[in-house]
């Protein structure tokens, strides 16, 4: 990339809208750090123009299979584009489809429907995925839809960038097939319906564990097993690297370890980055390092933990626990829903189901430098931000409970409004108020996910309605103070409606704080890339709430597509971001 940067440069970057590149060069009159610096600085142009502008820079952009495309008039490279996802070869019913769903697309929303068709991997979306999107996307609120015609457009952008300057995010490239090769293995049924789900000690998650240790031996790992709870453990030894070292869980010889890794288990019909990218990325930093010859101050630990999900057993964080020491015996009697206990399943996959040897793995805090993880988004945050890479600040802290509100069954056409105890007009109130108590600060959530009026009848006033709340804040002490308001607020209001409310706390998680020194670290490998070091908190559990009871930790996100959206099948990232996450963990290795 050339040092100072003038508009021919960049020329076609932005359909017919050569302003986006002249707003991002003269806000950086100074040049670009870096790539990464040059793409962030191009969507905040865009982002922060006008609406007029914004709308003008969507319809400067053709229709997908076009009139522009039958008349061969697109441009260069929206001729490249369309080509490459095979838009240029439709079947006469593929044309037909498409051309139905952008009349249908233009009347709802009065713009042209805008895809980067080249795809997450830049090498072009097929055409069922392409409509499969169409589709989907036709759904939409306008305002939302208008916002992911925006981030693709940055996306086309992004990728017609590489074009110009002969760039590739080539180890973002080997990622990307990494996880396809490791999303080949799901379980029994949802692999017939083409579903990724694998679940703890399974064929396919014995699969995938056999496939991550041969991984781990071709990128140069100098000790790879798995441990006694399924856990693929690789370790990658520092300098100087003694011939007799000591490999136990334990000890690593005198040098200090860093540990790192997430799990490789599954939500049923989830997503291909959801903990396996926490994976992948140091492993592929140590091939790296391995094919420079290149060794550490200190020993890099990578865990694929076998378990976090908690789908085929009801024993969640099972895979981390082990190394804290927080491994239940009780677990080992659970049932699967085919009343297999996880003990027999172990005893199945080889592993010897003992607690003498379960205890084993537990990691001593002192052998360890502390636990850094990457993890992908699971939220539209950084998507919206248009960031591909966000620091973790905290881990926040969850209650949930499980609630019932008793009121008095009657009927429906003889009981006056007056005269009514009805539970379920008493807990659609009860789930505002919860929504009311969770606006109070910016940080603080709270769900109702679940609602059910037992026996319900359409001619019956409920007398009982069930519902779950799950809440959660960054700091134990915001957490607490947001379960005290919730449950003041319900309880007067079940008095002043005269009716019974039980509230029955099923689970409590504690905050996890990033450590102030490894989060630094996080946010100067950001830094480094050209980036801002956005800080944000993470909404969701991940295995470094386990480590944190242990050892340091802090976590950096990678941006997520299609709104963040994960434990779900869209659940993706670009090729682009995750080779920004193998530079910025590198950056933490070296600096190290």
């Amino acid at each position: 990339m050339p040092t100072h940067l003038t508009l021919p440069h960049l020329d076609g970057l932005y359909e017919h809208s050569p302003w986006v590149v002249e707003s991002a060069l003269a806000q950086n009159a100074q040049g670009f750090q870096s790539m990464a610096a040059l793409k962030a600085a191009l969507a905040l142009a865009v982002e922060s123009s006008s609406l007029d502008k914004k709308l003008a820079l969507i319809r400067a952009h053709p229709e997908l299979a076009g009139k522009a495309m039958v008349d061969k008039t697109l441009t260069s490279e929206s001729t490249h584009e369309q080509g490459k996802a095979g838009l240029t070869h439709c079947t006469p019913a593929e044309f037909a489809k498409i051309q139905k769903m952008n009349a249908a697309y233009n009347a709802k929303f009065g713009w042209p429907f805008i895809l980067a068709v080249r795809g997450p991997r830049g090498t072009g979306l097929s055409k069922a995925q392409i409509i499969a999107t169409f589709e989907r996307r036709l759904g939409y609120p306008a305002d939302y839809e208008m916002a992911e015609c925006l981030r693709q457009i940055n996306r086309i952008a992004e990728i017609r960038l590489d074009d110009k300057f002969g760039v590739q995010p080539l180890l973002g490239h080997e990622l990307w097939d990494w996880q396809e090769e490791l999303a080949a293995f799901s379980d029994p049924e949802f692999k017939e319906r083409g579903e990724l789900t694998v679940t703890y000690l399974t064929k396919a998650h014995l699969a995938c564990a056999a496939l991550l240790k041969r991984q781990m031996r071709n990128c140069g790992f100098d000790d790879v097993r798995i441990d006694a709870v399924g856990n693929v453990v690789g370790v990658y030894y520092g300098n100087p690297l003694s011939a007799n070292a000591d490999i136990s869980p334990t000890s690593q010889g005198q040098t200090k370890t860093l540990l790192t890794g997430s799990h490789y288990d599954t939500v049923r019909n989830g997503g291909k980055y959801d903990g396996r990218l926490g994976i992948y990325v140091p492993m592929m930093c140590v091939r790296e390092l391995f094919k420079a010859g290149k060794r550490l101050p200190f020993n890099l630990e990578v865990v694929g933990f076998a378990e976090e999900e908690g789908q085929r057993y009801k024993a969640t964080f099972l895979g981390s626990g082990a190394l804290t020491g927080d491994f239940d015996p009780s677990w080992l009697d659970q049932q699967d829903a085919d009343g297999i206990t996880m003990r027999q399943a172990m005893l199945d996959a080889g592993l010897p189901a003992t607690m003498d040897a379960i205890h084993a793995e537990k990691r001593d805090a002192k052998n360890y430098l502390g636990f850094v993880e990457v993890h992908i988004e699971q939220g539209p945050v950084l998507n919206e931000l248009n960031l591909p890479l966000g620091v973790v600040t905290s881990i926040n802290g969850s209650v949930r409970y499980l609630c019932k509100v008793d009121g008095m069954a009657s009927h429906a056409g003889t009981t006056p409004m007056t005269r009514r105890k009805d539970a379920a007009v008493v807990v659609a109130e009860m789930i505002l108020a919860v929504e009311r108590c969770a606006n109070a600060e910016p940080e603080l959530v709270a769900t109702v996910g679940q609602l059910h009026v037992p026996s319900g009848s359409i001619n019956v006033v409920p007398g009982a309605c069930q519902f779950s709340i799950d809440l959660r804040a960054p700091v134990d002490e915001k957490r607490d103070l947001l379960e005290a308001n919730i449950h003041k607020t319900l309880r007067a209001i079940a008095n002043s409606r005269g009716v019974n409310l039980t509230m029955d706390r099923i689970l409590a998680a504690s905050a996890a704080p990033s450590d102030s020194a490894w989060q630094a670290r996080w946010e100067e490998a950001v830094q480094s890339l050209g980036l801002p070091a956005h800080r944000m908190n993470s909404g969701a559990g991940h295995d470094a709430m386990k480590l944190h009871t242990l050892m340091p930790q802090a976590m950096l996100f990678v941006r997520g597509e299609n709104a963040g959206i994960s434990h779900n099948p869209l659940e993706s990232t670009t090729s682009h971001d995750m080779d920004l996450v193998v530079q910025a963990f590198t950056h933490l290795l070296n600096e190290m």
